[in-house]
């Protein structure tokens, strides 16, 4: 059996992202015969035990706590601070745990705060092989500055890595910029094609759409976003006077931003017509999913983003820029005309590109089916967890 020690920020159950729920996917795929994971992660909640085995995973939790912290307390002291210290106490921790447990191979979830402490176990520990994951949504050069402070260190999250995976394209050459010369594997992020691509009843959809409150003609946008600047929803919200009436907009999500976008829908006089659904488990988000219609986000960057992919395997049109990651697989009619259009592509803070966009999807039911349809057999045979946790096996057994 092999050890995996993981560096993540963060962890269920709380406060869920894209790179954690990669490594939960994963790691629940992976035969406990043959590995064995431990993760370490800032705890954040003073009610969460300090270790418990969560799917295959045995989840060591470490830094300062409050009872049951929101999003807003992780932006106070003392957890504002946690990300920091985390960077190099996460360091010694892990060493403290290589003491016990031996591990076979180290694992950091993103070079953002996790590449320093990897970094910094393999100096050393020099012949623990290193896996470094890129999964950033956030742009790359606000990255390198906010880190400048402790940059020596941040480049050796890259440099001293064995190997290096990245979720997109656009995160693999950052990779090789940052001096990464190894072995290299391009390995999007999946979708539980089995959950997301459901088929409900229409009883089941419309009690969903009920308890909405939509009613017959409405069209509903949605979006599954942490609420924060990168994601766009604030021109999603710019976008809705340049709509008709019946066009609304759910959020399932939260962030720091929420407020600002509450303030903003009011003085463009839409907050009627905006939703804040609030964070919502993933078991339940695909029938949320298809009690809606479109599914939007402007991102200013992205990495990847999980969530437009399983949008498409739910069945929905997405509108999204072609920021970052997301050019892997949404490809526009008139930007992409060398591949089977998956979604609509919008300029970054141009809503009347967005409402363009809208419209033509609500108008044209035949073409939007089509793209549609595209999108789905994209995902279904590119972004299968499934097989996302087999290729990450054989980098995992190619550490050795």
């Amino acid at each position: 059996m092999k050890r995996i020690l993981i560096f993540s920020l963060n962890y269920y159950p709380r406060f869920i992202g894209g790179a954690e729920v990669a490594i939960k996917e994963i790691t629940d795929r992976l035969s406990p015969e043959e590995f064995e994971f431990h993760l370490l992660t800032l705890r954040f909640d003073s009610e969460l035990p300090k270790q418990e085995k969560i799917g295959n995973v045995i989840v060591h939790r470490i830094g300062p706590t409050r009872p049951h912290p929101t999003i807003t307390d992780l932006g106070k002291p003392p957890l504002h601070y946690a990300k920091y210290w985390y960077q190099f106490a996460a360091a010694w921790h892990a060493h403290l745990l290589h003491q016990k447990y031996r591990f076979d191979g180290l694992w950091a979830m993103m070079a953002h705060s996790c590449g320093v402490p990897a970094g910094l176990f393999k100096l050393f520990h020099p012949s623990v092989p290193y896996l470094l994951t890129l999964q950033e949504g956030d742009p790359p050069q606000d990255i390198e500055r906010t880190i400048r402070v402790v940059w020596p260190l941040f480049k050796q999250g890259f440099t001293r890595a064995d190997r290096l995976q990245a979720i997109s394209n656009f995160l693999l050459e950052w990779g090789k910029h940052m001096g990464f010369t190894g072995e290299e594997v391009l390995i999007p992020n999946g979708v539980d094609i089995t959950r997301f691509a459901h088929q409900y009843s229409e009883q089941e959809i419309s009690q969903m759409q009920k308890e909405l409150g939509k009613k017959p003609g409405d069209v509903f946008l949605v979006t599954a976003s942490r609420l924060v600047h990168k994601n766009g929803l604030d021109e999603v919200i710019r976008t809705l006077p340049k709509l008709p009436e019946h066009v609304s907009f759910l959020i399932y999500g939260i962030g720091p931003d929420e407020s600002m976008l509450r303030e903003l829908a009011d003085s463009l006089g839409v907050g009627a017509r905006v939703r804040f659904m609030g964070q919502m488990g993933h078991d339940q988000l695909p029938l949320a999913l298809k009690a809606s219609d479109i599914f939007i986000r402007p991102s200013r960057s992205e990495g990847m983003g999980n969530s437009f992919i399983e949008a498409m395997a739910a069945s929905l049109p997405v509108i999204a820029t072609q920021e970052g990651g997301i050019s892997d697989f949404l490809f526009d009619a008139i930007r992409n005309p060398d591949k089977p259009t998956t979604g609509w592509a919008v300029d970054a803070d141009v809503p009347e590109q967005i409402a363009r966009a809208v419209n033509e999807i609500i108008s044209n039911h035949e073409q939007t089916q089509k793209v549609v349809e595209n999108a789905s057999i994209l995902v279904r045979e590119s972004y299968d967890w499934n097989g996302v946790a087999a290729e990450m096996m054989s980098v995992f057994n190619g550490l050795y």
